[in-house]
């Protein structure tokens, strides 16, 4: 006849193992980490419709900073309202109605060859790709014209991808503000991209000379062109500033918003 042991049924004879048996510690172990991860995945499948409206109510809330309108009194999806999106063709500098605008942002992550193209330069450092579309917002007056445009801008600067926005006067080469939302530069050295101070500096600066040259310049002393052309490198931080130099070059030149902002420059947009 069997003995006791063996008539037990095999969870029981587990559960009289001893606790530090081997095999008693591996099943445990591999038990909880089975459980955790289902958990785990549980959440982030659960969370991710609010992670989602999250991140969009942050860049709707640096779109108000950096354009001047934010008002933490007023809801960011009422104030938000007050601008006018489009999808921007950058190669032509014109409006695309190719995407439907509530659902650009899921197209432009994709691998879609109609939204990437290749560069042929890339200082920025996006990878040697870049989206030939791009959504810009522009902010009206009471009177129905242009006072802001604010247009999304991105680029490495020394541990990470900077994304952000810059905000431009009606002219196209007045800069009203810039500022990023996303990054992983240094505490107390590269993340002095967050500092109001330095932030401060961009108001009023100006793109192009007269003559139409992209004379703006993050260095730690002015262009030829002069200080109003100027702002000063950010203290211990030189790589991060090259980034922030070179990320706004490219965007503001011929192969990012270059077509478009002398679209509006010469008055062809309203």
């Amino acid at each position: 006849m069997p003995d006791a042991q063996q008539q037990k049924g095999p969870i029981r004879r587990f559960l009289d193992l001893p606790p530090d048996s081997v095999s008693k510690t591996v099943v445990v172990a591999v038990g909880l980490c089975l459980v955790a991860s289902m958990v785990v995945s549980a959440a982030a499948v659960a969370l991710r419709p609010v992670q989602e409206a999250n991140q969009l109510n942050d860049k709707r809330v640096n779109i108000l900073q950096v354009a001047g309108v934010y008002d933490e009194t007023v809801p960011v999806n009422e104030a938000f309202a007050d601008f006018e999106p489009h999808v921007l063709d950058l190669s032509t500098g014109e409006f695309s109605d190719q995407f439907e605008i509530d659902t650009f942002d899921q197209l432009a992550a994709s691998d879609d060859p109609a939204i990437i193209r290749a560069l042929d330069e890339d200082p920025a450092g996006l990878g040697g790709t870049m989206q030939a579309y791009r959504m810009i917002y522009f902010l009206r007056d009471e009177a129905g014209a242009i006072d802001k445009v604010v247009l999304p801008i991105e680029g490495y600067g020394l541990w990470s991808t900077l994304y952000g926005f810059i905000a431009l006067e009606e002219n196209g080469n007045d800069i009203y503000g810039l500022q990023f939302y996303q990054h992983g530069e240094t505490p107390g050295l590269g993340a002095e991209v967050d500092n109001p101070r330095w932030k401060a500096l961009w108001n009023g600066k100006k793109l192009f000379t007269d003559d139409g040259t992209l004379a703006i310049t993050v260095a730690k002393s002015p262009p030829p062109q002069g200080q109003e052309y100027y702002v000063d490198a950010l203290a211990g931080a030189t790589l991060t500033s090259r980034g922030v130099d070179n990320l706004v070059r490219f965007w503001m030149g011929e192969a990012g918003y270059g077509t478009f902002l002398e679209r509006l420059q010469a008055g062809e947009i309203d």
